[in-house]
């Protein structure tokens, strides 16, 4: 296993994206460095993929995704993956911060994390290539005085086409229940603050509606309960700290909400099924 840091590496784009958009093409069958590849790391925006030809094996937070193309993936900002495996790889990708995504899109990628790989039909595969394509030729046109506008908008295009791929495999926000756009809206708050919120009555709370009521239309909606869904998203990060840094296991407690480091201990081994301890020395060369 490589060398931990004090936190999970995030690999900060330089050049182009200093507007906070990069777009590039890129064909390998050996990829020269690639053992930095395999090294885990997040990206500082959201990144966006196209896999145009060969295979490529991704581990993207603990799960291992085999992904054939033609396909898309999206990567959140928190997620943590590395390159496994790849053959006769041809891929285009996106990096776009919040800064220069449309709010609208932003709120519905929230919706869709984590979002599994796509594998794409051919007419959806030729559409979106189509649309790629164009995106990296304005990239290419930095002379021109509407640069920046031209390269935002038509990234936004590449955006906004993926997330309707993703939203396709589910209904329409028209369509759901009560229980189903409650659930939604906790997770959404769940995201931003597993760390410091941890009682089902603060979310109830901030959702204006009872903590059996949130209860219920959660457990209806996803078969858990809040409380599974705040120990779960808590347990992952833990998880993403032992694996990717050197933080001890109470520091770790303590960045998660927990003061009481046995009582988190205890939790991890209950959800894992085996100590922090043990997981982090189960990933050790």
């Amino acid at each position: 296993m490589s060398k931990k840091t004090n936190s999970i590496p995030v690999n900060h784009f330089d050049g182009e994206l200093n507007a906070g958009i990069f777009i590039e093409k890129i064909s390998f069958k050996d990829l020269p460095g690639f053992e930095e590849l395999e090294q885990p790391e997040r990206h500082d925006r959201h990144s966006f993929f196209l896999l145009e030809n060969g295979t490529i094996t991704l581990e993207i937070d603990f799960k291992k995704y085999k992904i054939k193309s033609p396909s898309v993936i999206y990567m959140h900002p928190n997620q943590v993956h590395r390159i496994l495996a790849f053959e006769n790889v041809v891929v285009s990708s996106l990096g776009i911060n919040n800064d220069n995504l449309n709010p609208a899109y932003l709120k519905l990628l929230e919706e869709i994390t984590p979002a599994k790989p796509l594998l794409l039909k051919k007419g959806t595969f030729f559409l979106i290539s189509e649309l790629v394509s164009l995106c990296i030729k304005f990239s290419k046109r930095s002379p021109d005085k509407l640069y920046h506008s031209l390269l935002k908008d038509s990234s936004n295009a590449w955006v906004a086409l993926v997330i309707s791929l993703y939203l396709e495999q589910s209904r329409s926000t028209d369509h759901l229940s009560r229980f189903a756009i409650v659930t939604k809206a906790f997770k959404e708050m769940l995201e931003h603050n597993y760390a410091a919120v941890k009682r089902p009555a603060a979310y109830a709370q901030k959702l204006n509606i009872s903590t059996p009521y949130l209860n219920e239309c959660v457990r209806k909606t996803t078969g858990y309960s809040v409380t599974y869904h705040i120990q779960q998203r808590t347990i992952l990060e833990a998880k993403r700290l032992l694996y990717h840094s050197n933080k001890s296991v109470k520091e770790i407690a303590f960045e998660l909400g927990y003061d009481n480091y046995p009582y988190f201990s205890r939790l991890f081994t209950n959800i894992s099924g085996m100590t922090p301890l043990t997981f982090r020395n189960k990933n050790l060369d």
